[in-house]
């Protein structure tokens, strides 16, 4: 069963609302749609959006990285030999996370449906339903607190909420009047997206403690590349501290886990390269008995849906982040996971479970 064919195709869709973090505002999704071809199969789908401010990554970037390298390299290759397959996409490119990511979600699809399974069982299968949180954008403390009390409204019962943007006593304000629209039945999470240094974060999270605001886990409060400063952090505080951007490839995830710099990790396709890096990373996690949350850039239900995959296949995956295709003003992928308000339910297809993705210029599939 040969790679017969690997096309790409750009998209763009506006968001509800602006996605505002302390690193990035968002008003459009644009991402690189990968469509995989290959004997006695349907198409193999993947996704990748770029990111630069976290993976260096942009439209043309990703879209060079596929057609100039990962395609000519993979196209005539038989699926059979899957572990090349992987060897090859990790090892052809330095970085590219998220193209690496996009070609190797459609190599997994293309796989399960070889199989006849839907990836996740094809994976492990351990759960067929997951439950999301939903992002509230950094915004002024009223704004957050409105859009908190929207979300809750909806049915979400966790909030991940943005901060690390401004000075931490304003941060401390948005994260006290979401909680009085939240109310105590309803887990909050935070994100600081690296906003933090690490005396900040240690003021921060224990003046959090001390007024009871019962925040599940802090999210990446320190610049990456500052494991002594996530490690003073995670020794100093009660609250669990999350690795995110701190952990790019399963050596990074190693030296967390060795250093014990963070309670959690989270894990991202489009940082990990891949659902075959993820599985590392988490097996890894795993063996220390630290569990993992499974995140997401900004992406459509098609990149989502893959990750959601890798997630529900994994007994240590126990918390997701997966809102992203909620946010947008149009769905444009057909198949894939569906979605009622934070329950999601993975397809019975196999593969993916994608059947159509609207908007690709040039492509009847």
């Amino acid at each position: 069963m040969k790679i017969t064919d690997i096309n790409t195709y750009r998209i763009a869709v506006p968001l509800k609302k602006p996605f505002k973090t302390a690193l990035r505002t968002v008003h459009t999704l644009e991402a690189v749609i990968v469509k995989m071809s290959a004997e006695n199969a349907a198409a193999g789908w993947g996704e990748a959006p770029p990111t630069a401010v976290i993976t260096g990554e942009t439209l043309d970037s990703i879209e060079g990285a596929i057609k100039e390298v990962l395609a000519p390299a993979l196209i005539g290759r038989s699926l059979l030999r899957a572990e090349a397959i992987f060897h090859d996409i990790e090892k052809l490119m330095i970085g590219n996370t998220s193209a690496k990511a996009a070609v190797e979600m459609a190599v997994y699809d293309c796989l399960a449906q070889m199989c006849g399974l839907p990836l996740y069982q094809f994976l492990g299968g351990y759960r067929r339903e997951i439950e999301t949180d939903f992002t509230v954008s950094v915004n002024p403390p009223e704004e957050m607190a409105e859009d908190a009390a929207r979300y809750i409204k909806e049915g979400f019962r966790i909030l991940k909420i943005k901060v690390g943007k401004d000075d931490i006593h304003t941060d401390l304000v948005r994260i006290r009047e979401v909680r009085k629209q939240a109310g105590n039945d309803i887990r909050i999470r935070l994100d600081a997206n690296q906003g933090w240094t690490a005396k900040q974060a240690v003021r921060a999270i224990r003046k959090m403690e001390d007024e009871g605001l019962d925040i599940e886990l802090v999210e990446q409060p320190v610049p990456k590349h500052d494991l002594e400063g996530l490690k003073q952090v995670t020794d100093a505080v009660d609250t669990p501290i999350m690795a995110d951007e701190s952990v790019f490839t399963p050596e990074e995830a190693f030296q967390v886990l060795k250093t014990r710099s963070a309670d959690l990790i989270n894990i991202k396709l489009m940082k990990a390269g891949g659902i075959r890096q993820a599985l590392k990373i988490n097996a890894i996690a795993e063996a220390c008995g630290v569990e993992c949350m499974t995140g997401s850039m900004i992406e459509t239900r098609l990149g989502i849906t893959a990750a959601a995959h890798f997630a529900a296949s994994q007994k240590n995956v126990t918390r997701c982040d997966f809102d992203a295709p909620l946010m947008l003003k149009e769905d444009i992928v057909e198949g894939g996971i569906s979605y009622e308000g934070r329950k999601m339910t993975l397809p019975d297809a196999p593969g993916l479970g994608i059947d159509h993705i609207k908007m690709l210029r040039g492509d009847d599939g």
